[in-house]
């Protein structure tokens, strides 16, 4: 049997430990039978017979930028199967500056609320809030969400624009708060799917730092995220 080859394209903002995060799912990648390949940059999408090879790719790239030969090399070989995910801001706020690359994943970060102005310190635990990720009804029946119960974190919740073409698998409420200009709670999409061409496209929003990424339920779904994107997987 063929093994099958993983990419891992990691970089940009610092902030999310894109080392550390990445080195922490490549045991798992390994013991599924990948054969894994580390890039620092995103100059290999640009290689056409390389993404042709390539059966996953787990991007952990934020606040970066891509260029045009970049991002058509991605999105080919996602349109002919091969499999693309990530988490957090290392795929949901890779490229703000590119429309298509937000077309191809279906969902940016727009914000993530904070506490109240008087209990901010200038640290990254003032943009932290408590709240629940909800396995949504068809969360409930697919393999990647399957048997996971609704779960709390105290990190970062991501508010997330997106479009209809999206399949959600679980989704977080933002409340309506005093000191915060919105009228309603926002339900944003915390875990979804997305079929492009023949490619399988996985995005989880939790994921701000390494501790969040090692909760079991956040690291069993985008563990088996990867294993539902890949190429070989099962139509399931």
């Amino acid at each position: 049997m063929t093994q099958k080859r993983a990419l891992v394209v990691r970089g940009g903002w610092e902030g999310h430990q894109p080392v550390e995060a990445t080195e922490l799912f490549l045991p798992f990648l390994r013991d599924n039978g990948f054969t894994v390949r580390v890039e620092e940059s995103t100059e290999i999408y640009a290689d056409a017979a390389d993404m042709a090879g390539t059966d996953l790719v787990v991007q952990c790239v934020t606040m970066s930028e891509i260029t045009r030969d970049q991002l058509a090399g991605l999105s080919a070989a996602v349109e002919a199967g091969t499999g693309f995910t990530g988490w957090h801001g290392g795929i949901a706020d890779s490229f703000r500056a590119s429309s298509d690359y937000l077309h191809l994943v279906g969902g940016q970060f727009a914000t993530h609320p904070g506490k109240q102005p008087c209990e901010r310190r200038g640290a990254a635990d003032d943009n932290f809030l408590p709240h629940t990720i909800h396995v949504t009804e068809a969360g409930r029946a697919h393999p990647i969400t399957a048997g996971i119960e609704d779960f709390a974190l105290d990190t970062e919740q991501y508010w997330v624009l997106h479009d209809d073409l999206v399949d959600v698998l679980a989704t977080t409420t933002h409340p309506v708060r005093p000191w915060q200009p919105w009228h309603r709670p926002v339900t944003s999409p915390a875990v979804w799917t997305r079929r492009w061409g023949a490619g399988r496209i996985v995005v989880t929003t939790p994921g701000h730092s390494v501790d969040v990424l090692e909760h079991p339920h956040v690291r069993t779904i985008i563990e088996r995220g990867m294993l539902w994107a890949t190429r070989t997987a099962s139509e399931s």
